[in-house]
């Protein structure tokens, strides 16, 4: 299927719901594992300063972050194959059963070093998850419902996002630390319940068999986006280094584990990679200095910098939501370059109060509301790109290419917007600026994401 493929909705209820029977419990179970993970993302980033007092483990307070990070490029890449030779049941209880025993571990944990080890396990479940979703769900929803299947994977973040923070500070101040962990362990069965049995149905291919060569090149890839990681967190000359050595070992990892012309944006599915890395760190570098910016530099409170985040967060489901319901060709070969141009547009509305100091600060959220809008737009038709231009014996490793370009090339942008910002004036600018150039770069390389008309 190619993009000149009638997309229309057909007549029967059956078939324009991703609720029909049949697939209901998957696309449930899927969101609700899908929220969950966000929930723990964002639950865990606010517990973990009274996790590392309880534990007395401030030392290992980043690495404790970065562990996710490390462990999620091998269980991406190893997530990919198992799909393709093995269908995506299979990888979908090795993630769950890999997720659930590290939120356990370190719900359960007696030390920040055993914690930490629980957070390398859910990094690897959530790694190994993340591409069975895409594949196996996307194998049991009909292709003319995955701008639908993909807006709804994206408002499965915004719930989250938006309660997540107050729900695990009042966790946390009504039962401990350890209730952040073992709540979302409580729930994840439930989700696996509902969508593993649609999952089943779903049989294996013909793809190649785990290759112990590619998971080298994982673990050098996870090595290089710990070190980048490092390197955000540390100060004079030595973060540099850090970050360089960081960089080559994920160009070089990336060259091998992603497909051949994704660094060189190849027409078709390598730009379709290269694009979610692209637009996922533009996204990522400004969201992360974002409030810095509104409460340093505009005197915002920051109760209203969260405000502004969590406006971002829905006009990004908004944005979902209207690729969804684009019909026809031609509508929607325009709609990618159209969002990536409004996230470019966005972010550079955000600097201009920054830039011209005589204007309100509210522009920039305006600027903001503009960057969830243009992402929302596009960022979901990425993902339904990827399986229309994959063969289905390579859905699972394309897949797994999607979310290590987003990894790699996130990590490689907060590095450098580590390296970029200055503590000592705070000036966020220059990762604005780089945000911007990612994002810039992004819509220029859209319209070869595009299949040739047919």
């Amino acid at each position: 299927m190619n993009l000149a493929d009638p997309i229309e909705a057909p007549a029967t209820a059956a078939d324009t719901s991703l609720f029909a029977p049949g697939r209901r419990g998957a696309c449930i179970g899927a969101v609700a594992l899908i929220s969950m993970l966000a929930f723990e993302a964002i639950a865990v980033a606010t517990a973990m300063p009274a996790v590392a007092e309880a534990l007395q483990g401030l030392p290992l307070y980043a690495l404790a972050f970065g562990a996710t990070l490390a462990t999620s490029v091998p269980g991406m890449t190893a997530a990919g194959q198992l799909c393709d030779k093995r269908g995506p049941y299979r990888a979908s209880l090795l993630g769950l059963a890999a997720f659930l025993l590290g939120l356990l571990l370190a719900g359960f944990s007696p030390s920040m070093a055993v914690l930490v080890l629980g957070r390398a396990l859910q990094g690897l479940g959530s790694g190994v998850l993340g591409v069975a979703l895409y594949v196996g769900v996307g194998k049991v929803v009909p292709a003319p419902l995955h701008p639908k299947l993909f807006a709804m994977f994206a408002g499965a973040w915004v719930l989250p996002g938006l309660l997540g923070p107050a729900l695990a500070s009042g966790l946390v101040h009504l039962m401990g630390w350890r209730s952040v962990f073992l709540a979302v362990a409580a729930v994840v069965p439930v989700a696996a319940l509902l969508m593993l049995p649609a999952l089943q149905r779903v049989g294996g291919g013909s793809g190649e068999a785990l290759r112990w060569g590619a998971m080298r090149w994982a673990v050098l890839a996870s090595g290089g986006a710990l070190m980048l990681h490092g390197a955000s967190q540390q100060e004079g000359a030595g973060s540099g280094l850090l970050f360089a050595a960081g960089l080559a070992a994920a160009f070089i990892a990336a060259r091998q584990l992603l497909p051949r012309g994704t660094l060189e944006a190849a027409r078709g599915l390598p730009s379709v990679i290269l694009l979610r890395g692209f637009i996922a760190a533009a996204f990522a570098s400004a969201e992360a200095f974002l409030p810095l910016l509104l409460t340093h530099h505009f005197g915002w409170s920051l109760t209203q910098a969260g405000i502004a985040l969590s406006a971002g967060a829905v006009t990004w489901s908004i944005g979902s939501a209207v690729q969804a319901r684009v019909r026809g060709e031609a509508a929607r070969r325009r709609l990618l370059p159209t969002g990536f141009s409004i996230a470019a547009v966005g972010l550079a509305v955000v600097m201009v109060p920054v830039l011209v100091t005589a204007l309100p600060s509210w522009i920039a959220l305006a600027g903001w509301v503009g960057v969830g809008l243009g992402i929302g737009l596009s960022f979901p038709m990425l993902s339904v790109l990827l399986l229309q231009l994959s063969p289905p014996e390579q859905q699972g490793a394309n897949s797994s290419a999607l979310q290590l370009s987003d990894a790699l090339v996130s990590s490689a942008a907060l590095g450098g917007a580590g390296l970029l910002f200055d503590p000592a004036t705070r000036q966020v600018l220059p990762v604005l600026l780089l945000a911007f150039a990612l994002a810039t770069a992004a819509a220029v390389i859209s319209p070869r994401a595009l299949p040739a008309r047919a």
